[in-house]
């Protein structure tokens, strides 16, 4: 563990790991020679010679001086090692995190990851922090002892050190279980974390629905699974661990018997044979301790294992021969992408030009939000070309490919901060003029005139204060300030009231104007105007042209205009026997 520590500590906090490992050898010398020193008090007791005690009780005294500094100071450089490695590899996690794109998130990575960054991290810097101290000196301090044993008699030191490969093989044992049923364990910890973020998504989705009690039952199983598999764990750990202390009390008895036998025959007077009892009696303790914070340690060396795991993930690899953007069209060539074995794009090729709106239309599961998204390269495609400005993407330096980018999905992610905070990061340096006008465009100005503190007020973790419709306003406003030439829509205006909706379309065509637009959507008066309409099914593009010219082919993209009128002609109105069916206005 030390050397895996060593490993992931940057330069200036080795020497500090090496400096609290050697305070703690020296303070586990320091506790085991007190202990040798205790013999020859002992022996002059007993012998009926106070005045000869005084020497080594002396000694005694300063050993246990030298192992309080010693001990202190371990305990500080532990402390603080600790401290420095949580800091290290939560920098090294916020790196590689953001390089990883953005399709590596599921729900059951998204509970590992909070797991790494919250109980892992944690378990990791206690390591150096709390467990490697007591373990170290729970075996220096009894090896120390044995020498000491071995000096006074030969034989007691043999029957110490008889028992110290039967200790050893337990104690790797213990460990080899921990570290087998932790696994388990911390999996299904992760699942049951992920499936508390997915409930608490989708609990208003499901309470709509009526279903709020299927949600519930997925989590429940989870944190079953979770409780049976700590349970698992408690049972195959237990025996090992009950078998390492076998193992310690074995050698303490043996010690003991030795001791019996020679001080009875003659063979060892009453103080060496009295001094050998207690030395073995104390170290017992200790090791006893070793066996539960040694455990401990195999957890810490797993949660290293995940969190090394995590830095093997392979992120977007970064430019080998950096290309400018020099444009603001975009262009497919022959892309393909696949998910979880799904093909989700299959030869798609197009081309928005710089300044055109180009609209994306098609069923659900078509590829459309596939497309945004490599433009705004939350992935590579697995083949084929994306480029931007005649660059493609994966040249592309990321600051450089986001500064020219807006985006808007239709799932809101908003910062825990104030109203203001969110607006402001799609331009940092924008003065309060620009994030007001944002906001008004964006009608973002209405829902900071309804809260206590206006635009200082908090909207929660992922804006869970605002309502769907209200986040994805001050997205819109976060886009209408970052100014960029390409703007990416994914239904922007999906969960917006009609009134809202109008004055925000309206502000978005006045942004749009003259910029690159790529927008998604299912309304007809989103996407009749574009420059050109690209009708996706199964990941292809089947058609493609104006709104005039699709309608008139009579293809897939006529019908699904018919459908759209049809369905805007509906409404709802009592019939006989269902007040609430839908019929044709």
């Amino acid at each position: 563990m030390i050397r895996r520590l060593l490993a992931t500590l940057p330069p200036a906090d080795r020497r500090r790991l090496r400096v609290g490992v050697a305070l703690t050898v020296a303070a586990a010398l320091a506790q085991g020679a007190a202990y040798a020193c205790a013999v020859p008090f002992l022996r002059a007791l007993l012998a009926g010679r106070p005045a000869a005690a005084w020497a080594p009780l002396g000694w005694l005294a300063g050993a246990a001086a030298v192992y309080a500094v010693a001990h202190v100071a371990a305990t500080v450089q532990g402390r603080r090692t600790g401290y420095a490695l949580a800091r290290t590899l939560l920098h090294r996690m916020g790196n590689q995190v953001s390089g990883l794109p953005l399709g590596w998130f599921t729900p059951r990575r998204s509970g590992e990851l909070a797991q790494l960054a919250t109980r892992d991290i944690m378990t990791i810097m206690s390591a150096p922090g709390h467990l490697l101290g007591p373990v170290l000196t729970a075996f220096v301090t009894p090896a120390a002892v044995a020498a000491v044993l071995l000096v006074l008699d030969w034989r007691l030191g043999v029957a110490a050190g008889a028992a110290a490969p039967v200790i050893v093989a337990s104690y790797r044992w213990t460990g080899a279980v921990v570290r087998r049923t932790e696994r388990g364990a911390a999996a299904a910890a992760a699942e049951s974390a992920a499936r508390v973020v997915e409930f608490a998504t989708v609990l208003p989705a499901l309470r709509a629905a009526g279903r709020a009690e299927d949600g519930l039952a997925s989590l429940e199983h989870a944190l079953g699974a979770q409780r049976a598999a700590g349970r698992a764990m408690a049972r195959q750990a237990l025996p090992a661990v009950a078998g390492f202390a076998v193992a310690v009390q074995a050698g303490l008895t043996a010690v003991l018997v030795v001791a019996a036998v020679l001080g009875l025959g003659g063979r060892l007077d009453a103080g060496t044979a009295l001094a050998a009892l207690v030395l073995a009696a104390r170290c017992t303790e200790p090791m006893l301790v070793a066996a539960q914070l040694g455990a401990a340690v195999r957890m810490a060396g797993n949660a290293l294992d995940r969190v090394a795991a995590l830095a093997a993930t392979p992120t977007l690899p970064a430019p080998t021969r950096p290309q400018r953007i020099r444009g603001d069209d975009i262009s497919f060539t022959d892309v393909r992408m696949t998910f979880g074995g799904t093909r989700a794009l299959d030869g798609v090729s197009f081309t928005a030009p710089a300044g055109g709106r180009t609209a994306l239309v098609g069923p659900s599961g078509a590829g459309k939000s596939t497309v945004a998204a490599l433009i705004a390269r939350f992935h590579d495609p697995d083949a084929g070309t994306v480029r931007v400005g005649g660059a493609d993407l994966r040249q592309v330096p990321t600051p450089e490919l986001m500064a020219r980018l807006s985006l808007v999905f239709q799932d809101v992610y908003l910062f825990d901060g104030t109203l203001w905070d969110n607006i402001a990061v799609g331009r940092p340096d924008a003065g309060p003029d620009a994030v007001r006008a944002a906001a008004a465009d964006a009608r973002v100005d209405e829902i900071a005139g309804r809260l206590p503190r206006g635009y200082d007020t908090p909207v929660g973790p992922g804006g869970a204060l605002l309502s769907g419709g209200e986040r994805q306003r001050v997205s819109l406003a976060r886009a209408l300030l970052a100014d960029t030439p390409i703007v990416i829509l994914d239904e922007a205006t999906a969960a917006l009231d009609a009134e809202n909706e109008a004055a925000v379309t309206a502000a978005v065509a006045r942004f749009t104007a003259g910029r690159t637009v790529v927008v998604i959507a299912h309304r007809l008066e989103t996407v009749r105007h574009a420059d050109q309409i690209l009708f996706l099914d199964a990941g292809r593009i089947v058609e493609r042209g104006t709104h005039e010219t699709l309608v008139a082919a009579g293809g897939r993209y006529a019908r699904f205009c018919a459908q759209r009128a049809e369905a805007a002609g509906w409404q709802l109105r009592a019939v006989a026997g269902d007040p609430a069916a839908p019929v044709p206005g």
